[in-house]
C-alpha cells in the first residue's frame, strides 16, 4: 500500500551458464538473498522463462519457496508469471502456497511474454494469447476470493468449483502486470493493482506510458494512482564509476544480446532496439556507477515519476558472485538510505 514509505529490493533471476554446477549456483544465490535480507532489503523476485536456450533458468516456484526461507521479512514476489502459458487452478493454488510460505508477504507479478517458442511448447495459439491471459487472472483472482468459479473454455472447464487453498494474504496478494507495449499498459491500468514497470525501456519512454496508464485507470473506474508503483530496473554499484561499468559490462551486454536474440526488443514501444553498442544501449536505461552515481539516476524516478518500491538487478548470468554481493552490500547501505530519506 501507498503509506509514503520508499521500499528498494532485488531481483535474483537465478540465471545461470548452462555449464554451471547448478548446485553451486543456488548456493551462491541464497548467499545474495541472505546478504540483501542482512542489510535491510525489503523484498526479492525471480522471474520465470521456458526453453532458456543459452542460460539454464530455474523456475520461480521451487526458487522463491526456497528463498522464503532465507528472506526473513522480505516481500517475495514473481516478476513474472507467465500466465497465459499455465492452468488457471494449478496457478492458484500453487501462488496461493507461496503466499502461505512467504507468511502473506507475496507479490503475484504476471505478463504476456514475448518469446514465441514458449507458446509453441505450451500448444497456444499466437491469437489466443490475450484471451488465455486475460480469463486465467479472471479465475485465479475468483479462486483466491473462495467464489464458486464456472468456466467453460478449451483450456479449462469448471463447475462451481472453489478453491480450499487460499492465500495467507487478505484479501489476496497485490497483483503486477509487467508491460511494454502500449496496449499491454493498458491493459495492466485495467486488470491489474499496479504496473511493474519493465527494466527495458528509456526513462522518456515511461513517462509517456505512465500517462496512458493513469488514463486508461480513470476511464475503467480505478484511482488513477495505484497502491504501489514498482520500477524495475538493472543497476550495478561500485566504488568508482569506472569500476562499476568495468565489472557489469560483459555481464550485462551478454544479457541484453540474449535478449535481442529472443526478441525483446521486438515488443518495445518507440522502435527501440538493443541492437547497439553497450555505452549507447545504457544511456537512459541502466544504472552503472558509484553510489552517488545510483542515488542521482534512481531518485528522479521517485521525485518525479512517483515510483515507490524499486525492484533491481545486479546479477547476470557468468558475473561472480562477490562483484555481485559488493553490489548489493552498496545498494543497501548507500542508495537504500538516500530513496527512502
Amino acid at each position: 500500500m501507498r503509506d509514503g514509505r520508499v521500499r528498494v529490493g532485488v531481483f535474483l533471476t537465478h540465471q545461470q551458464p548452462p555449464d554451471r554446477d547448478p548446485v553451486v549456483a543456488l548456493g551462491e544465490q541464497l548467499s545474495l538473498v541472505r546478504t540483501a535480507r542482512d542489510l535491510g532489503l525489503d523484498s526479492v523476485f525471480a522471474g520465470q522463462h521456458h526453453l532458456a536456450e543459452s542460460l539454464a533458468h530455474i523456475q520461480p516456484l521451487p526458487w522463491l519457496a526456497r528463498l522464503a526461507a532465507e528472506a526473513g521479512d522480505m516481500v517475495v514476489g514473481t516478476g513474472i508469471h507467465l500466465l497465459a502459458l499455465h492452468n488457471p487452478v494449478d496457478t492458484a493454488e500453487a501462488y496461493a502456497g507461496l503466499d502461505v510460505v512467504a507468511r502473506g508477504r507475496s507479490v503475484f507479478g504476471v505478463g504476456l511474454g514475448y518469446r514465441q517458442v514458449e507458446y509453441d511448447a505450451f500448444g497456444v495459439p499466437p491469437g489466443e494469447k490475450v484471451r488465455r491471459f486475460t480469463e486465467n487472472l479472471r479465475i485465479v483472482e475468483a479462486l483466491w476470493a473462495g467464489e464458486a468459479v464456472t468456466a467453460d473454455l478449451p483450456w479449462t472447464r469448471l463447475d462451481g468449483v472453489r478453491a480450499t487453498m487460499r492465500p495467507a494474504a487478505r484479501p489476496r496478494p497485490p497483483i503486477w502486470m509487467a508491460a511494454n507495449s502500449d496496449g499491454a499498459v493498458r491493459r495492466a491500468a485495467r486488470l491489474a493493482d499496479t504496473w511493474m514497470i519493465n527494466p527495458h525501456a528509456t526513462a522518456a519512454t515511461v513517462r509517456r506510458q505512465l500517462a496512458l496508464f493513469a488514463d486508461e485507470r480513470a476511464a475503467a473506474g480505478r484511482p488513477p494512482v495505484p497502491d504501489a508503483l514498482p520500477l524495475m530496473r538493472e543497476v550495478f554499484c561500485a566504488p568508482t564509476r569506472a569500476e562499476a561499468v568495468e565489472r557489469a559490462r560483459p555481464h550485462l551486454g551478454a544479457k541484453y544480446d540474449v535478449y535481442a536474440d529472443w526478441g525483446q526488443d521486438r515488443v518495445m514501444p518507440d522502435r527501440e532496439s538493443f541492437r547497439m553498442g553497450f555505452d549507447d544501449l545504457a544511456r537512459d536505461r541502466f544504472v552503472v556507477g558509484s553510489p552517488e552515481d545510483c542515488v542521482a539516476a534512481l531518485r528522479p524516478w521517485r521525485d518525479e515519476l512517483g515510483v515507490d518500491h524499486f525492484v533491481l538487478r545486479t546479477d547476470w548470468a557468468g558475473m561472480p558472485v562477490g562483484h555481485a554481493r559488493a553490489s548489493i552490500e552498496l545498494l543497501a547501505r548507500e542508495v537504500a538510505p538516500a530513496l527512502r530519506a
